[in-house]
């Protein structure tokens, strides 16, 4: 027997969750949410991304929700990294985040991540989105997926997280002395990064580099 369109596949055992946000009213919110779908079970709650590493170690979910901003600790970029890459069995992982900007999105998929959501999706597609994450399909936001599509269809430049790391203080005002202490590198190694961010962004003042990697989203 079939079930009826949108009704719960009783043949199928329900998707074992994990939820990562940091902010415990949110947690809340989302664990009331999710309660309400007959096919969608919560198996565990963390607040930081190292908790959810130990209980997705010891829980074995399904889907782990991930938020990308967790306070003190690892991000979820990097937890996200950690889980899709632990051995055995990983879970798959669905960000449902506030953020949206291109830097958030590459670096969460390039981590591992089977979906990008948004948190001001409809209940509904949140349902689907973990449906889908659990059966190991992609799953994005509307505006995520338009900004994955612009993005292969005219390709921004590709910094590495050194020259990420030395364009953010760049953007900030800091000198190359003072990026060099706060990168702990030496101030010639800020120069021959600078010189490559140039190259790859076309251009030749620092104001030039800020303000193209401004324009193309290259900023966290």
């Amino acid at each position: 027997m079939t079930a009826a369109p949108g009704a719960p596949d009783a043949s199928r055992p329900p998707v074992r969750i994990l939820l990562c946000d940091d902010h415990a009213v949110v947690r809340a919110g989302l664990l009331a949410l999710l309660d309400s779908a007959p096919d969608i079970e919560v198996v565990g709650e963390a607040g930081t991304g190292e908790e959810a590493l130990a209980l997705s170690a010891k829980l074995a979910p399904d889907v782990v929700l991930m938020d990308l901003q967790l306070g003190d600790g690892i991000d979820g970029v990097e937890t996200t990294r950690r889980l899709t890459t632990a051995p055995g069995a990983t879970p798959h992982v669905l960000v449902l985040t506030t953020y949206d900007t291109d830097a958030d999105i590459t670096r969460a998929i390039e981590a591992g991540a089977t979906g990008y959501l948004l948190k001001a999706e409809r209940p509904e597609e949140l349902f689907a989105a973990i449906q889908a994450a659990a059966q190991g399909r992609t799953a994005l936001s509307a505006p995520v997926a338009s900004r994955v599509m612009a993005n292969l269809r005219s390709p921004r430049p590709t910094l590495t997280d050194r020259e990420r790391d030395i364009l953010t203080q760049l953007a900030q005002g800091l000198g190359n002395r003072e990026i060099a202490r706060a990168l702990f590198i030496s101030e010639a190694t800020v120069k021959t990064h600078l010189g490559r961010i140039y190259d790859k962004l076309g251009v030749d003042t620092r104001a030039g580099a800020v303000s193209v990697a401004k324009e193309q989203r290259l900023l966290p």
